[in-house]
């Protein structure tokens, strides 16, 4: 392109369209979008390297005590203990692969999920709206803008109906500005003066509009300062800023202990190089400085699992806090419902009328007290169905296998409707040409067209019932306009209501003749003449049912927040279960009359608020977590955003959201179905019990580790020839903390959800890792271990150093290994149901066993041959250890209380 071209502002639309070389109708064609891409390349901006692997590989050597290990090693290299150096300097660089592969891997899982929650926006292509991803779009692309849409390119508006963008990541400009089509004439304006262009990365904040792309990726002005913008800091969970803290404190803990030891080892006579290359060591296997990053891994592994069941979270501490999740306040219609609409009652000229068919199929009928009747003979029943088809942005189309719906499912069953009277939406619109709307959203809660018909302008409405009601005049019955009467009124409220307590979503129709010429406001629709009422069946989701239960019994309280009446939202909720006895259900004016005290007061009762807008939303979001609960909140629209960003876990909708919602949601249900939400409660669940059991693991074993070499140092063991004996040498600690701590503890992070998960309260977000059970459960089971490897060491004592050092390790790894499932016992869930600890249990003993077996391991790690009489101590030591704490986990196992 041309310099000149770079000021999109300063032509008209058709110099736009001539310059792009776009159909104003068709948009560009398939083969044309395809020598664009090649042209300009995808529709992105260059993302900052988030890591280096070389990088993170030295980072395994970062910490102070590993590099105290190498040092000494190294000194005791070159006083020739090589066999010792040599093995130290192995297990620390295979303990740095294992660390570098578990983060590098953590790393590109999380990489990879975001991927999946890959922004989209709407193209016409060919004449044909089409949903693509936004990196695919190219400059001569024709983008449909609406509420709530995050502007996917820079573009130049072709047409605009009340589209207002807020610009304020760009510009810094707080107010939302209204975008037109005209010309401008200077060339020299600031982003901010450009009233006809739209920017990528800014936001859509009511309206709705055309634009066509002008500039994408590095092109835009976003692109022009993308080498400017900060990288994001890498997130931190709650849990793993308290698990950092507890590991400050083990570390000052085990760093005291260790100097006891090496000071007891040189005071019992011990070399001063063993006894400071083992105390290191100690340090190393103690020191339990891998938990955080242990839990990164655990979070990602469930944050794939959640993405398998629906749920993509966006953030690592939301799956941390679903678990935690104590009240869901979900949508109705998409989320607890199908969002399947199909019309199946019509109230129009005092009648009411049955339509036939299901789906999206234009098959069915219309029949009057159970007669079929004709569009022909009841011209009032045409009038409603045009009205529904011509006040509408969707549209149906057939495809070789079904019949589908691009645009919103409500008015897409008005479509449904009028083609089975044979209305035809696109011959209709031909007949009928727009003019200008005012778009539908959650506030209006109505749609206006403005038409050129064959009888003049005419202002087609559809919208809520009591608030199209509220701005009608007339209505019209056989034929004919009369005076909108209380008993006319009050009739259509009884059929309303009739409607609403059959589960059935209503919306009124209504149209007004405009006489003057002048753009469309909202002061045009008053006085409007009422036509009828269409109502539409949105059954339930059958999963959603099972759902709510599960909430019930999980102890976490379900509640329905719709935009419906309340007779359908109650009729909704019965089925479903989730109104119980003592439950209440209020609108949204009897939210607004109650006070902050008295809401709080019923809050626990209330399941159902109807008719709310979002600041009522809001505000119950708030009420919710002043009491104490963690809250999610679903939510689709603009103006959900800010509830959803209030609650403690934002869930957003990914099939009716906008894009908003989605920027700022914690989770994006991708099926936007209400069994999703709770799945992922789930597996939140799920994967804190993994982390407890993790931390359960490693600090009792890393304790028994600790203890085995103080309290051996302390009683002063001696090898038969009088020496002074160290209970395991540095390389044996080393190889401990490799093989028992590693390969186990990590599959750990990969055990399924335990089956009664969701039969317990949910746990307090403050909750402490360190309980004061949970504390002593974990002296207790140390104390076991710890009893039983010194028992198997002084056993061998009495033959040998290196037998009695074999049988301490041997012990170790055994009783370590059973702890696993000792830990694993407390959450029902069997033996075999985690291949991947069956895979860590077995390559732990098959290495342990090559390194008491095989010759020149042997010599490497101080080992000898086990035999019978040693494997029959060593078996009555782990019998009577696992009897001993089985108890002990009976005795101190965790409380979790039954939400029953």
């Amino acid at each position: 392109m041309t310099a000149d071209k770079n000021l999109w502002w300063s032509f008209s639309t058709e110099q736009t369209y001539k310059a792009l070389n776009t159909d104003p109708n068709q948009g560009l064609s398939s083969a044309a979008a395809k020598i664009n891409l090649i042209s300009y390349g995808f529709n992105e901006l260059p993302e900052p390297k988030s890591f280096s692997a070389f990088k993170l590989f030295l980072n395994q050597f970062a910490g102070f005590i590993v590099w105290v290990l190498i040092i000494a090693a190294f000194i005791a290299g070159i006083l020739g203990e090589l066999i010792d150096a040599s093995a130290i300097f192995i297990i620390v660089i295979l303990n740095a692969i294992i660390g570098f592969v578990q983060e590098i891997n953590a790393k590109r899982s999380l990489a990879a999920l975001k991927k999946l929650a890959t922004p989209t926006c709407k193209v016409i292509r060919e004449g044909i709206l089409q949903t693509l991803l936004s990196k695919e779009i190219v400059p001569g692309d024709l983008i449909l803008l609406e509420a709530g849409d995050l502007v996917p390119s820079d573009g130049r508006v072709i047409q605009s109906t009340q589209l207002f963008t807020q610009e304020a990541s760009l510009t810094g400009e707080s107010l939302s500005i209204y975008k037109t089509t005209g010309q401008l004439a200077n060339e020299t304006l600031p982003i901010g003066d450009r009233k006809n262009m739209v920017f990528m990365g800014t936001v859509v904040q009511s309206g709705k509009g055309r634009m066509l792309v002008t500039a994408t990726g590095l092109n835009t002005e976003l692109g022009k300062i993308a080498s400017m913008l900060s990288k994001s800091k890498e997130e931190q969970t709650p849990l793993q800023i308290r698990l950092q803290q507890l590991g400050r404190r083990l570390v000052f803990l085990c760093l005291g202990i260790i100097l006891i030891v090496f000071i007891l080892g040189i005071l019992r006579g011990n070399s001063i190089l063993n006894v400071f290359l083992t105390a290191t060591s100690l340090a190393v296997a103690a020191i339990p400085e891998g938990l955080p990053a242990i839990v990164t891994i655990a979070l990602a592994i469930g944050m794939k699992k959640m993405a398998k069941r629906k749920a993509l979270i966006r953030s690592l501490p939301s799956v941390e806090t679903l678990g935690c999740a104590s009240v869901i306040c979900s949508d109705k219609t998409g989320t607890l419902t199908k969002n399947e609409m199909t019309v199946k009652k019509i109230w129009v000229n005092k009648e009411q009328i049955d339509v036939s068919g299901v789906g999206y199929t234009p098959v069915g009928n219309f029949t009057l007290q159970s007669q079929e009747i004709s569009l022909a003979e009841f011209p009032e029943l045409r009038i409603l169905l045009e009205i529904g088809t011509l006040c509408n942005s969707a549209n149906l189309t057939h495809t070789d296998q079904d019949w589908q719906i691009t645009g919103d499912p409500t008015e897409g069953a008005l479509i449904v409707a009028a083609e089975k009277g044979g209305i035809n939406k696109k011959e209709l619109e031909a007949a009928n040409p727009f003019l200008e709307e005012l778009p539908f959203d959650s506030e209006r809660k109505r749609m206006s067209v403005l038409r050129k018909t064959s009888e003049g302008n005419i202002l087609f409405v559809k919208g809520a019932p009591d608030l199209i009601l509220n701005r009608c005049q007339t209505i019209l019955l056989r034929n004919e306009k009369v005076l909108l009467t209380p008993l006319f009124r009050q009739e259509i409220l009884d059929a309303n209501q009739h409607f609403a307590s059959q589960a059935l979503r209503i919306l009124a129709m209504a149209y007004k003749n405009i006489e003057l010429d002048k753009s469309i406001d909202e002061s045009m629709e008053e006085n409007l003449t009422f036509v009828g009422l269409m109502a539409m069946m949105d059954p339930p989701r059958p999963e959603a049912k099972q759902a709510v239960q599960t909430c019930i019994k999980a102890g976490i309280i379900p509640v329905m927040i719709t935009g419906d009446y309340k007779e359908t939202a109650e009729a909704v909720a019965k089925e479903l279960g989730l109104m119980t006895e003592g439950s209440l259900a209020i609108n949204g004016i009897e939210l607004e009359q109650m006070s902050d005290e008295e809401l709080k007061k019923s809050l626990r009762s209330i399941r159902i608020y109807a008719r709310v807008s979002a600041e009522h939303k809001l505000r119950i979001v708030r009420m919710w977590k002043s009491l104490g609960e963690v809250v999610a909140v679903t939510g689709d629209g603009v103006n959900d955003a800010p509830a959803i960003k209030e609650a403690d876990i934002g869930i957003a909708m990914g099939i009716k959201g906008t894009d908003v919602t989605k920027e700022t949601a914690d989770m994006i249900i991708t099926d936007d179905n209400f069994a999703s939400i709770v799945n992922a409660v789930e597996e939140g669940r799920g994967i804190y019990d993994n982390i407890i059991k993790f931390v359960n693991y490693l600090l009792s074993s890393n304790i028994a580790e600790l203890m085995v070499i103080f309290i051996g140092m302390a009683i002063g063991f001696k090898d038969p020839l009088g020496n002074p004996f160290v209970s395991l040498s540095a390389v044996q600690l080393l190889l401990l903390n490799l093989v028992t701590d590693g390969l186990p503890a990590i599959a750990l992070g990969m055990d399924p959800v335990d089956p009664r998960a969701m039969q317990r309260r949910p746990r307090k977000s403050r909750e402490p890792i360190l309980s004061f059970r949970f504390s002593m459960q974990l002296v207790s089971i140390s104390s076991v271990i710890t009893a039983g490897t010194i028992i198997a060491c002084h056993f061998g004592l009495r033959t040998s150093a290196a037998l009695a050092q074999t049988m301490a390790l041997t012990t170790l790894v055994v009783l370590e290994l059973v702890r696993v499932q000792m830990v694993r016992s407390e959450y029902h869930i069997g033996f075999f149901s985690n291949r991947w600890i069956i895979g860590a249990l077995v390559s732990s003993l098959l290495i342990h066993l090559s390194v008491i077996y095989f010759p020149p391991l042997q010599k490497v790690f101080g080992t000898v041959g086990l035999g019978l009489k040693e494997w029959g101590v060593i078996a009555i030591v782990a019998m009577g250890s696992g009897i001993c704490g089985f108890v002990i986990n009976r005795i101190f196992k965790p409380r979790f209380s039954s939400a029953s």
